[in-house]
Formats: structure tokens, C-alpha cells, sequence
């Protein structure tokens, strides 16, 4: 039997990192063999590629640019870590995934259809079975990053209040459009909160 493939998703500053934390302590205390990974990352590769993509110093990378080099990153996560980790038994548990290339290259670079295809290329159209899309405005998210201490702003979260406006809307269409697979929990609750609507979808996940 394959692992189940959850992602979690949200914009910058909507408490993702804190939230996975709580889901890996709780699979663990289930004794349910999980992998935890990250997008852009998760293979030496990948990684490579994430330092090029969130690096504030290349601010003159092109909107396709940015698309092909994810779909990259990915390509390499999905064939070499994701695909036979799940075959193995073991679940993922993973830090973004292709919705977040739809909500930051298709709405927010406004690069449309193109960025679904190319990633259908990538994944071979693979999808996670759960997808957890912690939603928070942006404004609030980025003052959230603003303020955290001794992190530095990657060259997405220094774009403008308008590119963050269209890649939420671009997570918001999401939920819409596969409802069975993205949850949508509001992340403007207290962490407690949030994470009790988070375990509810995975106790019927891990149910099945």
C-alpha cells in the first residue's frame, strides 16, 4: 500500500512552519511513517535550484524563468524522492507543492495555463491526496514576516502588495475548483485552532 501525499499550502507569513511542526509530532505519535520535505527543495538538486530562485539578489529573473526553474526543482523531487517514498509505504509531508507554482507564476506572474502544463510534464501529473491551504490575507502575512526575528526577505516576499494580492486569489481559485483535495482553513485563528480544523482532515485522510 503507497503513503499518503499531504501538502501544505498558504502565502508567505500564514504559519505553515508552525503548523507542520504540530503535524509531524502528531504523526509521530501514531507511529505513522512519514517523510517531511520542502518546495523548491527536498533533493541536493532541488535545493541547488531554490538557492537561485529565493535568492533577493536576482530580482531580474523572468516570470518564465522562475516557472521553468520550480517545475525543475520539482521534476527532481517527485521522481527522486517523492514517487519512491510513497511506492515504499512511507507517507510525504510536504512544504508547497504545484499549487503554489499555480498561485505564484499562473495568477501572480499572470503566465495563465502554460504554468499547469509545464508542471503536468514535471510531476507526471501526480497530486496530493490532501492538500492544506492555511489562508490568511497577505497584508497580515507579510507584516508576520517582517517581524520575525533574524530572517532575511527571499525575493518573492519582497515583491509588491499586488503580486501577493493575485497569487492569494490564485490559492483562494484552488479551493474553489477542488474542493475533495484543498482544505481551507482559516490560519487567522489562534495556532490551537487551526491546528484542531488540520487534524480533522487528517484523521479522515489516515482513515481510509
Amino acid at each position: 500500500m503507497n503513503g499518503f501525499f499531504i501538502s501544505i499550502e498558504g502565502t508567505d507569513g500564514s504559519g505553515k512552519s508552525t503548523q507542520i511542526r504540530k503535524i509531524e509530532a502528531y504523526l509521530q505519535s501514531k507511529n505513522h511513517p512519514f517523510l517531511l520535505t520542502r518546495e523548491p527543495g527536498g533533493t541536493q538538486i532541488a535545493e541547488r535550484i531554490r538557492d537561485l530562485l529565493l535568492h533577493p539578489e536576482y530580482r531580474e529573473m523572468t516570470a518564465k524563468t522562475e516557472m521553468l526553474l520550480y517545475a525543475a526543482a520539482r521534476a527532481q523531487h517527485v521522481e527522486e524522492l517523492i514517487l519512491p517514498t510513497l511506492a515504499s509505504g512511507t507517507s510525504i509531508l510536504t512544504d508547497r507543492f504545484v499549487d503554489s507554482s499555480i498561485a505564484y507564476q499562473a495568477f501572480g506572474r499572470e503566465l495563465g495555463d502554460m504554468v499547469q502544463v509545464v508542471n503536468d510534464i514535471a510531476t507526471g501529473g501526480k497530486k496530493p491526496d490532501l492538500t492544506i491551504f492555511l489562508d490568511l490575507p497577505p497584508h497580515l502575512g507579510i507584516v508576520r514576516k517582517q517581524k520575525e526575528e533574524n530572517h532575511t526577505m527571499d525575493r518573492l516576499e519582497l515583491e509588491a502588495n499586488t503580486f501577493h494580492e493575485k497569487v492569494y486569489e490564485g490559492f483562494v481559485a484552488l479551493c474553489q475548483k477542488e474542493p475533495d483535495r484543498v482544505k481551507r482553513i482559516d490560519a487567522s485563528q489562534s495556532v490551537d485552532a487551526v491546528f484542531a480544523e488540520i487534524l480533522r482532515e487528517l484523521d479522515v485522510l489516515l482513515m481510509k
